[in-house]
């Protein structure tokens, strides 16, 4: 598995639908301000390149991120998002989310280690961090129904003897499926799965930190 996310959305509604429709409303200077979020303003400029398919972004570079701002759905990606504790999100992160649903989704294959959380209406609901070196970060709130079967054993790890219950990697693509409506190793591979999201057809736009 080569999935790499570090990934923050507010949504009003349907993310994958949201996103379905962003290219119609999206503008640099909206995906600025929504990054204006994460770092100083006088840090963010323009990374001068051409947008960033969301398959890309999901796991920019030491010193970028990317951003996409529209009517029904915000997306920041940035490495500083991966918290071992998800719970911790800076309160400003999420006070903006009131009103919305808040979902922030970390993973990183080098670890086997994967981290999200749910807050709706400014309120958090579900968060969970879980790797095989470190055990159970964070467990926090009710779990989810699509985390049934994996903390039952019934979605176990290929890998012998292995230390949980899951992959945690295998966890993490089921909520980008269930959150977002695509596949992290569909966009990976170039093509999305059957009545999926495309997330090579949605653009963001890519910024440097300064």
């Amino acid at each position: 598995m080569g999935a790499r996310t570090a990934m923050l959305v507010y949504a009003d509604g349907d993310v994958a639908a949201g996103l379905s429709g962003a290219a119609e409303f999206a503008d640099e200077a909206g995906a600025a301000e929504l990054l204006g979020l994460l770092w100083p303003p006088a840090r963010i400029r323009p990374d001068g390149e051409e947008p960033w398919d969301l398959g890309d972004a999901l796991f920019p570079p030491q010193g970028r991120a990317c951003a996409l701002s529209t009517p029904e759905v915000d997306v920041l990606c940035d490495q500083a998002l991966m918290l071992d504790r998800p719970s911790q999100l800076p309160a400003h992160l999420v006070d903006a989310s009131v009103g919305r649903t808040l979902y922030l989704h970390a993973m990183h294959n080098a670890v086997d280690w994967f981290a999200f959380a749910v807050w709706r209406d400014g309120v958090l609901v579900r968060s969970l961090s879980v790797s095989p070196d470190d055990g159970v970060l964070e467990d926090t709130g009710e779990r989810l129904a699509f985390e049934g079967p994996y903390w039952a054993g019934e979605r176990p790890a290929s890998v012998a003897g292995y230390p949980l219950p899951f992959h945690p990697l295998e966890l993490g693509e089921q909520a980008v499926r269930e959150f977002f409506g695509f596949e992290v190793e569909g966009a990976a591979d170039g093509g999305p799965a059957a009545g999926r999201l495309d997330p090579w057809a949605v653009e963001l736009f890519g910024f440097q930190i300064g």
